[in-house]
């Protein structure tokens, strides 16, 4: 079972990856947020199956439950800046 989590976590760990050079390399402003919401989401996935490799789901539920409203609320921040900014670049 161990090392269905390990290939599970390695899979995350590399879409985060890519994820990231989005981030770096995107020719947008919106494309770097887009980036920064994949990989936080894939962050999320990746602590909930932490939570069961330790079989202490529960506690890392709770733990990406915060991080994804801290997610939301984040990518909502800066799409109003950005908005209201006008930047389309």
């Amino acid at each position: 079972m161990n090392t269905f989590f390990s290939f599970v976590m390695g899979t995350l760990a590399a879409l985060m990856l890519v994820y990231l050079y989005r981030v770096v390399r995107g020719p947008t402003v919106f494309d770097r947020v887009l980036g920064l919401n994949g990989i936080s989401t894939k962050a999320i996935i990746l602590i909930v199956v932490i939570g069961t490799v330790f079989e202490r789901v529960d506690m890392f539920v709770d733990i990406s439950t915060g991080y994804a409203l801290l997610n939301l609320v984040g990518a909502l921040a800066i799409t109003k800046f950005l908005e209201e900014r006008g930047a389309t670049e």
